[in-house]
């Protein structure tokens, strides 16, 4: 296959997802709904999160302030998983209807072309709240806003939100070799909350685990160590966008392994 180029994928992107866009909004009262019902849910979970920790002035060294700049930090993060590839959801149901087929004959890269089918908008309204905690939080700890702080942020959001993609992009792909393999998304998906809490909090089996078995640790907690705690940075919050790099690479050819082996609904 003729290898293409970045301004045509750029191109074939921007024009599938403006029709996935048109789609959604010619039901109108359901992506009002749906995108209600998202705003509804990060308040109930800020709501949650409130009760849970004002009435402490710390836990374990992490004042409330801090903690809710975790919580905004993994909201922004979480965003690009939740609007890029949320097709990763329907994965298992081409699968194992056979649809996804269709998918293996077209001159581009396979996971480019599944993934870009469908972008969710709803996403976008989860992206505005983390931000507004983010923002709440970093003028009430009395944060320093310079040029190189912002870029650390970004760069350290981008390296967050790889993380979380991968982590999805990997589960999503057991569906190619296990029959029943939802439950590993669901999972994924569940233990991405955790992401909202210093590491800290959690035993050293459970530090561990979501260190280096499933990292959720690097989707928040690593990464704003860099702005949080600019004197004490741990040598993992620096290697975060490094290990969100490899992390990502491997998940995508762990998803390309099964999608290039597939040959319909018997294999």
């Amino acid at each position: 296959m003729e290898r293409k180029s970045l301004g045509f994928y750029l191109r074939i992107y921007f024009k599938i997802i403006a029709q996935d866009i048109k789609s959604k909004m010619s039901y109108r009262a359901d992506f009002i709904i749906s995108t209600v019902g998202m705003i509804c849910t990060n308040i109930a979970g800020f709501v949650s999160f409130w009760i849970l920790f004002k009435n402490f002035p710390s836990i374990n060294n992490w004042s409330y302030h801090e903690m809710l700049f975790l919580y905004g930090f993994s909201l922004i993060s979480l965003t690009p998983v939740q609007c890029l590839f949320d097709n990763n959801w329907s994965l298992r149901m081409n699968v194992y209807s056979g649809d996804f087929i269709k998918y293996c004959f077209r001159p581009i890269n396979l996971f480019f072309y599944y993934q870009s089918e469908v972008f969710d908008i709803k996403g976008l309204g989860q992206f505005a709240f983390g931000i507004a905690t983010l923002v709440y939080s970093w003028n009430k700890i009395g944060l320093a806003v310079t040029p190189l702080i912002i870029l650390k942020v970004l760069l350290f959001l981008i390296s967050a939100s790889l993380i979380m993609i991968a982590l999805q992009n990997a589960a999503s792909a057991t569906c190619f070799w296990i029959q029943g393999s939802f439950f590993v998304l669901d999972l994924v998906f569940k233990l991405k909350d955790y992401s909202k809490y210093p590491i800290t909090i959690f035993t050293p089996v459970f530090r561990f685990i979501f260190t280096f078995i499933i990292p959720i640790a690097f989707i928040a907690y690593y990464p704003s160590l860099v702005v949080l705690r600019p004197d004490d940075i741990p040598l993992l919050s620096w290697l975060s966008p490094l290990i969100s790099l490899a992390f990502f690479y491997a998940s995508y050819k762990f998803w390309m392994l099964g999608a290039t082996k597939y040959s319909g609904t018997g294999s």
